[in-house]
């Protein structure tokens, strides 16, 4: 995550986020040696990180783009599940918890698997654990009222799945912000994991207009169209495209 950070802005404070792990990490050391029994171990942790540590879900400002930089989240104390998730990974992981991320089609989860017992699923946003009836509500209100909840659904993630989502809410987050040349770095990353896909390099373009790069923005438009035609974005990049043709053109 700080290596995918720092790619994206250089004022990324990796120094200060390594000596701040290394001293948290005493912390829930100490915390969970305070406990014999390994779910008592593993509670002591959540408390810790959302109690003493105040770690919560920023329901505020969700899509604020500090909630993905992982210097920000440990600041503030505030994220969101892909980079709070990451956090108690990363301190569960190092204390020996049986811990794996899975990539919900709606946020990213930890799923908590002791030995002989059936996985739990912890939603990183509040510490709470999350019932399968309240994934299927979720599954419901993302995908429509004949969803069914599939094992698919809660298949442990791999990292370029985890990276993949992290690119894309950093993304998001940042064109909202107009903060265009940051948003395109992150284009730029995640075509380096799927070089081809055209919902990225259309999303491309969308920064490229922005950044008033027309050609190339044009350029981005036309490989869309033509591998998915039938897309209903298809019609109004034609109407784009008609626009930035006729737009003065603007030398960099």
């Amino acid at each position: 995550a700080l290596v995918l950070n720092k790619a994206i802005t250089s004022e990324t404070r990796v120094d200060w986020v390594e000596r701040e792990l290394k001293v948290m990490f005493l912390q829930a050391e100490e915390a969970v040696l305070a406990e014999l029994d390994p779910k008592r171990q593993f509670a002591a942790l959540v408390e810790l990180f959302y109690g003493t540590w105040g770690f919560r879900g920023d329901c505020e400002a969700y899509f604020d783009s500090n909630n993905g930089f992982i210097d920000k989240v440990l600041e503030r104390r505030k994220g969101v599940p892909v980079s709070l998730g990451a956090l108690l990974l990363y301190f569960g992981r190092r204390l020996d918890f049986p811990l794996q991320p899975v990539t919900f089609p709606t946020q990213l989860l930890i799923q908590v698997q002791w030995p002989g017992e059936s996985p739990l699923y912890l939603n990183p946003f509040d510490g709470e654990y999350v019932s399968r009836h309240t994934l299927h509500s979720w599954l419901i209100g993302h995908k429509g009222p004949f969803s069914n909840l599939e094992p698919a659904h809660l298949a442990v993630s791999d990292h370029p799945t985890i990276i993949g989502r992290w690119l894309a809410l950093l993304k998001s987050a940042l064109m909202r912000e107009e903060r265009y040349t940051l948003a395109l770095k992150c284009t730029d990353l995640a075509l380096t994991f799927v070089p081809d896909d055209p919902y990225e390099i259309r999303d491309r373009g969308f920064i490229y207009q922005q950044l008033e790069c027309h050609q190339i923005a044009m350029s981005d438009y036309q490989y869309f169209i033509e591998n998915c035609p039938d897309d209903p974005a298809a019609d109004l990049l034609k109407n784009q495209m008609h626009m930035l043709r006729s737009a003065p053109v603007t030398l960099h």
